[in-house]
């Protein structure tokens, strides 16, 4: 079935869907990830998006229950240069796109995603459309400008949980609390997780590690966290403009000095807002599981999972407050920074590596053991 993919900028890409009739408009972005597709279209982070892949075949091992980083999909349309529809992995449970059907996902391929990549690359992520029903070339111009984007916008509404829940058993638990030890535990630290959009094996390394985790949606106030009296709090990644959350960053700053706090991603950004610094858009962002970072401290390069179009601007921060850990070797953006004065710190990549490699696993112990202190 023939596709059209519109940019605001007037270009136009043809292409075909393998997941039947849609339309769906989003920015669009690429993922440089060899593998993980699965982890990728169900991290929340991409709420509002249209994702790319810029390795050639997609879909080649199928898709799992246990593969799961939420409980749904949420880029807005899947891009590729090549879907294979027969999967080869003893894993497999159903093809991508009988798993794109189920939640209503366009999925195309068929077209010059190299060229789209190069494209925005140059000019930068731009809004855009994705349609099989509409293949006016104006029309879908004209939808794609007039979507109102995501600067400014508060996605992570759209995926917070709406009650609080417990980690047990390698699975969300409705209604858990820290009055119940989870079996095994003894004397567990208490992290309660701030929900953005967190992904599931956030939770579940953190409860590997021996942690009690209690995850609460964006909107808890610090007077509910404290009367937790938990031992951290984690901030989770999540979709969109850290600026258009209403009432988090105060909530932080309110947190800030009480409990160690690590933030990752989007939780990075609010502690850099929380601290009284400010974010940009990226040109066209960090997307993939082969980013270089270097730790400031030690020298050493890690190379990690990423997804984010934001970031902070470290010149904001006061330097006798806030100081830098990492940056990003491939345009020496921030990629960490700690509080001077509070037990906090953060990092804007993904170290629960999901998907993506595990040299960032060290900075889940280093959380631990700032709680034990």
């Amino acid at each position: 079935m023939k596709a059209l993919i519109a940019l605001e900028d007037g270009t136009i890409f043809e292409g075909r869907s393998f997941t039947g009739s849609g339309e769906a408009v989003g920015e669009i972005v690429f993922n440089t990830s060899m593998s993980g597709y699965q982890e990728i279209l169900t991290d929340p982070s991409y709420t509002g998006q249209i994702v790319t892949m810029t390795y050639p075949l997609i879909g080649n091992y199928g898709v799992n229950k246990e593969d799961m980083e939420s409980a749904s999909v949420h880029p807005r349309a899947f891009l590729m240069k090549e879907y294979n529809g027969y999967p080869s992995n003893f894993r497999s449970e159903q093809t991508l796109a009988e798993f794109l059907k189920d939640y209503n996902v366009l999925g195309v391929e068929g077209f010059d995603t190299r060229a789209l990549v190069r494209h925005i690359r140059i000019r930068g992520a731009m809004k855009g459309i994705v349609s099989t029903t509409d293949l006016d070339y104006e029309s879908l111009i004209s939808k794609a400008r007039s979507w109102t984007g995501l600067v400014g916008q508060d996605m992570v509404s759209r995926v917070t949980c709406t009650e609080p829940y417990g980690w047990a058993d390698n699975r969300p638990v409705p209604g858990t609390d820290f009055s119940t030890a989870q079996a095994g535990m003894e004397n567990p630290l208490k992290v309660v997780a701030f929900d953005f959009g967190l992904k599931y094996n956030q939770s579940r390394i953190l409860t590997e590690k021996g942690c009690q985790v209690q995850v609460v949606p964006a909107s808890t106030d610090a007077a509910t966290v404290l009367a937790m009296n938990p031992d951290g709090i984690f901030l989770s990644n999540g979709p969109g403009d850290p600026e258009g959350i209403p009432g988090v960053v105060a909530t932080i700053q309110e947190l800030l000095g009480k409990k160690t706090i690590f933030g990752i991603c989007l939780g990075h950004q609010i502690l850099g807002l929380a601290y009284g610094g400010k974010t940009f858009k990226l040109k066209f962002g960090h997307r993939g599981g082969n980013q270089p970072v270097k730790d400031l401290s030690t020298g050493k390069v890690e190379i990690t999972s990423q997804n984010h179009g934001f970031c902070v601007d470290m010149e904001s921060l006061n330097p006798d407050e806030v100081e830098l850990t990492h940056i990003n070797l491939n345009d020496d953006s921030v990629e960490g920074m700690r509080h001077k004065r509070y037990p906090a710190f953060s990092v804007q990549y993904h170290p629960e590596h999901a998907p993506g490699p595990h040299d960032a696993i060290y900075l889940f112990d280093r959380f631990i053991e700032m709680m034990r202190k």
